[in-house]
């Protein structure tokens, strides 16, 4: 007999379409805060400072409300230092790749996340894969190449550390699967937040590139770590319960092409022919591989 709640979970309804909207649009939106940053702030400490804003936010909201456990930090402490670090690497890199790479074309070689994703639950978690999702994949690998292997230096070099940050937040998806799933949103998302912005802070003095930002730097700050992380953050993992995550990477593979209408508006960059045939590629076998996921968790509910 099918289950009930599964079934709605892999389904749309009217209602839900407002809060599917929201999701990709905060999600389109990554890659343009970076770029709004690399102009104001450091890219040594931007993303420390948009987690420290982050952490003041939703630790007050944990705070007035009563719901911040520190028997939690104690009990989890090496989880949350594992999956605060993975977090830092890979934003740091990702707002240091937009010197090198145009905002729009980072949104979509971001994706192949996914593409981690999938392969980490095959091999870690023992997760079964199905034959066209290898065509999937080998897709969106190709469509990475297209990306990275041009005769601009500066962009294969972005295109590297997106690759790098991309594999880095998979990683740290499958760490939180694995081993996260029994502590309760509200101190999971702070103590997340908390561990990525200490890493970074330590890792800023230890190379001695801590600076101060300027009052335009601290208006940027101020809306990347709101929007980018607090708000962000927040509307996936409501709609994480809402639907299964396969059918959420299926629907947030639109968002790059709102990334490059952002960035299209904002900072007058358009990728490049190749980029673009590049980019589809990475879409396209994101979908292929998530689409046949989805269909397969539809059959057996």
């Amino acid at each position: 007999m099918p289950n009930p709640v599964a079934t709605d979970a892999n389904r749309v309804n009217a209602g839900q379409i407002p809060l599917l909207t929201l999701v990709l649009l905060f999600d389109s939106l990554h890659f343009i805060f970076a770029r709004l940053l690399f102009a104001h702030v450091s890219s040594d400490v931007s993303a420390m400072y948009v987690m420290a804003v982050a952490t003041v936010q939703v630790g007050l909201y944990g705070w007035i409300t009563g719901q911040l456990k520190l028997a939690l930090l104690y009990k989890h402490w090496r989880f949350f230092l594992v999956i605060g670090a993975l977090i830092g690497f890979s934003t740091h890199l990702s707002f240091v790749a937009v010197a090198f790479i145009d905002a729009g074309t980072a949104a979509m070689l971001g994706k192949i996340e996914t593409i981690f994703s999938v392969a980490l639950g095959i091999f870690w978690l023992r997760e079964r894969f199905a034959p066209i999702q290898l065509v999937g994949t080998a897709l969106a690998i190709g469509g990475s190449v297209v990306i990275a292997y041009q005769p601009d230096s500066p962009l294969q070099w972005g295109a590297l550390l997106i690759l790098i940050s991309s594999f880095c937040y998979s990683l740290h998806f499958a760490l939180v699967k694995r081993s996260g799933d029994e502590i309760d949103f509200l101190n999971f998302f702070f103590y997340r937040v908390f561990f990525t912005m200490l890493v970074l802070f330590l890792s800023a003095a230890g190379r001695q590139v801590l600076v101060w930002p300027s009052l335009n730097g601290w208006l940027v700050l101020l809306l990347a770590g709101t929007f980018d992380v607090t708000v962000s953050r927040t509307l996936y993992y409501l709609a994480l319960r809402k639907f299964n995550m396969s059918l959420l990477s299926v629907i947030t593979t639109l968002s790059p092409a709102a990334a490059i209408l952002w960035a299209l508006l904002l900072f007058g960059t358009m990728p490049t022919a190749q980029q673009m045939l590049g980019g589809l590629g990475v879409l396209i076998g994101v979908l292929v591989v998530t689409g046949a996921r989805y269909q397969r968790m539809r059959r057996t509910d």
